[in-house]
């Protein structure tokens, strides 16, 4: 596990998990997802870039996403595995949709870009 590595895609990530580049900065979350981008959901259901920055821009979730966990890995030179897990919690402090993730990024012209995530329901509740 590299932690300057973790931390810089930690910011990343979490940068998709807050409302106001979720619902008001399409451009940004483009900027953030590889041309290719894929993800396979927690419901398993795919999805595409296309799909995903519409989804978030129209989303009208008001649970707050609470992530933990990250640890990174370097696969390859410029490709790198993140890993974490994350909630949703509800203005009383409820969470909820218990999740452990893994997105694959990759450095592109010198800027880390998220190429594929996948989120798996987990077992056990933070």
């Amino acid at each position: 596990m590299d932690p300057t590595l973790t931390q810089q895609l930690s910011q990343l990530e979490a940068q998709l998990h807050l409302p106001e580049i979720r619902h008001h900065q399409p451009e940004h979350v483009s900027q953030l997802l590889h041309p290719a981008f894929e993800e396979t959901g927690r419901s398993g259901q795919r999805y595409t870039r296309e799909t995903v920055v519409e989804a978030l821009r129209a989303e009208s979730n008001a649970a707050e996403i609470v992530a933990d966990g990250y640890a990174a890995t370097v696969l390859a030179p410029g490709v790198a595995l993140l890993t974490y897990r994350s909630a949703l919690c509800d203005a009383q402090g409820t969470r909820s949709k218990h999740t452990l993730r893994s997105s694959i990024w990759l450095l592109t012209d010198g800027r880390w870009q998220l190429r594929y995530h996948q989120g798996t329901p987990a077992l056990d509740n933070w």
